[in-house]
């Protein structure tokens, strides 16, 4: 009777043990894929937003170079129109950033990067406009650079 319940105590022993194992692989295995998932949404986030601050800053050049060269011309009107769109998108991308972006930092240099796209087609003159458009880039560079190593 002795040797029955040391099998019985054995045997519930390790039935209680695999179980505890298996639900810790179980909580890890969950835990790997929803950091995965999170880092794939960051990367396609993140790129999305650089390509739309990308289109924007390139919108915004247009938009000053038309206004610049025909001032209140079809052309000049048409786009700053696509100008607008193109903040649109660029303001959507970084609402999605900073919904998944858990960095205050970084977001503060998302926020960066569309600000100095959307102040270009202020500028006073061609060396003005290169300026913010130089500075348009190393915004969107430095957001880039804060947030490469979340994603990896």
């Amino acid at each position: 009777m002795d040797v029955a319940l040391i099998a019985v105590m054995g045997t519930l022993l390790g039935v209680v043990a695999t179980h505890w194992f298996q639900g810790r692989a179980t909580e890890r295995t969950a835990a790997l894929a929803r950091n995965e998932q999170l880092r794939q949404e960051r990367i396609e986030t993140y790129s999305a937003f650089a390509g739309a601050v990308v289109d924007y800053r390139h919108s915004q050049n247009d938009r000053w170079f038309r206004a610049f060269m025909k001032p209140g011309s079809k052309e000049a009107e048409e786009s700053r129109h696509a100008s607008y769109r193109q903040r649109t998108a660029a303001r959507q991308a970084l609402f999605r950033v900073q919904l998944v972006c858990d960095d205050p930092e970084t977001r503060r240099l998302a926020e960066a990067a569309f600000v100095e796209s959307h102040c270009m087609h202020d500028a006073v003159d061609e060396a003005d406009r290169a300026r913010r458009s130089e500075r348009a880039k190393e915004s969107l560079a430095t957001f880039i650079a804060a947030a490469a190593p979340g994603v990896r």
